[in-house]
């Protein structure tokens, strides 16, 4: 059973969302440490719905409908705003490719951190996916706790692991793209996937 849930949670976790979005530019932006700091604010988000859910929190989030709509509005306007802001950083970026002597654009560590946090703890679907995804491997009887917290420690120790190659792999190709034109690309493609992740996020029923 821990086998079918490692493999089908490595390919879920595989599936493109805001955090490869998030991870992505910043690691091609910025560069790799970028990248880790984001993807461990990810990490972060992903483990507070994975605990939650465990103990039963996240289930009693989302049987009130007003709480669940409240998170996800929350969630949906921290996209939008991400995403407006990959696009005028995409104008900024492409100015100073035609102002070489500028001063490149910066972000301290705790924004890259906040960033990959901020995306996964105010989006409700995260909590939605541990909630209906974990119960098909609990048992029914014996320390299903303590299971349920396995497999919540597993599932973020796969989150690390791809991510972590991910970022490389990114930052690599990064250090052969990263000129002001491809860095000003990058943030408009990840603005709009931004707000398209939003727009898909605000029709999610609980």
């Amino acid at each position: 059973m821990l086998t079918t849930f490692a493999v089908t949670a490595f390919v879920m976790i595989m599936i493109p969302g805001p955090d490869q979005a998030l991870i992505t530019r910043s690691a091609l932006a910025f560069g790799r440490t970028a990248g880790l700091l984001t993807m461990f604010g990810g990490l972060i988000g992903l483990t507070v719905h994975a605990t939650a859910a465990a103990v039963g929190l996240s289930a009693l989030l989302l049987a009130s409908a007003t709480a669940f709509t409240v998170l996800k509005v929350v969630g949906v306007i921290y996209l939008l705003w991400l995403g407006v802001q990959s696009l005028r950083a995409s104008r900024r970026t492409a100015s100073a490719a035609l102002t070489p002597d500028a001063a490149p654009e910066r972000c301290s560590p705790l924004q890259h951190i906040r960033n990959g946090l901020l995306s996964n703890v105010l989006n409700p679907k995260v909590a939605l996916f541990f909630v209906t995804f974990l119960p098909q491997f609990l048992p029914t009887h014996g320390n299903t706790l303590g299971r349920a917290l396995l497999l919540s420690a597993i599932f973020a120790g796969l989150y690390l692991l791809w991510f972590s190659l991910y970022n490389v792999i990114v930052a690599r190709v990064g250090a052969l793209l990263r000129t002001p034109r491809v860095r000003a690309r990058i943030e408009q493609v990840t603005g709009v996937l931004l707000v398209g992740f939003a727009i898909r996020l605000a029709w999610q029923q609980p």
